[in-house]
């Protein structure tokens, strides 16, 4: 697994030593993303390999129990990497946390994304009424990426996208409209600057990210995940 590389003059990101400082850390100081640099061991292709060929995952995202992993027939390498993943789901369910590991070959696309699109495709914060993080970690395929916040812009911040979305709409720039942009999530997402130079969050990697919450001290990580291709299934821990 390819280390990952801190982004030069990015300080949103903090890089820790282990899962006790992952979830200790306080975001603070415009810090929004904690990530514990891992190299794994295992063979996660073996398993994304099976249940590519198994043919019964024919879902676009299959979520993975222990009982389905076990009953796989891989190898040494492959019996390491399952052993890595269970570990990881214990050490985020010890932490009172509810984590989901799944095997994706494709994201659901908006099949009418009008002014804004709001799949996990584009660049968006994650929310929560209460204080919360979210955490992430891709074990092969292609990998979240992130962008700073001052690299980006809220899409229903844009002019031309404000004033689209206020003629959809119907009514004036006010507190109806904005309660309008939440509850349909568009204003969660981004579009990068012309200058913007997105982070891949690489493999193997435990991150935990901010959110948008009420009250919370920093603003969220805007991130958004890989564009999915034929054959590039991803193998990916979020809670």
């Amino acid at each position: 697994m390819t280390p990952f590389s801190l982004p030069p003059g990015n300080s949103q990101i903090k890089c820790v030593h282990s899962f006790d400082e992952l979830v200790s850390t306080r975001f603070a100081d415009g810090v929004n993303a904690l990530c514990w640099q891992r190299t794994l061991p295992g063979d996660f292709g073996e398993i994304v390999q099976l249940l590519g060929s198994s043919g019964d995952s024919s879902e676009a995202i299959t979520t993975l129990d222990e009982a389905r992993l076990r009953r796989l027939p891989v190898s040494a390498e492959g019996r390491r990497a399952i052993d890595q993943l269970l570990a990881d789901l214990e050490l985020l369910r010890n932490h009172d946390l509810d984590p989901a590991l799944n095997f994706i070959s494709g994201y659901p696309r908006d099949d009418e994304p009008g002014p804004i699109p709001t799949d996990v495709f584009s660049f968006h914060a994650d929310s929560a009424p209460v204080e919360a993080d979210t955490f992430l970690c891709t074990y092969h395929g292609p990998t979240s990426e992130g962008v700073r916040n001052d690299e980006a812009q809220r899409r229903v911040d844009i002019p031309e996208t404000r004033s689209e979305l206020l003629k959809i709409f119907g009514g004036a720039d006010n507190d109806d409209f904005r309660e309008y942009l939440k509850e349909n999530c568009y204003d969660l997402h981004y579009a990068a600057v012309s200058q913007a130079r997105p982070f891949s969050f690489g493999l193997g990697n435990l991150w935990r990210i901010a959110i948008d919450y009420p009250g919370s001290p920093v603003p969220p990580c805007i991130h958004r995940a890989p564009a999915t291709l034929p054959g590039q299934a991803r193998l990916l821990l979020i809670s």
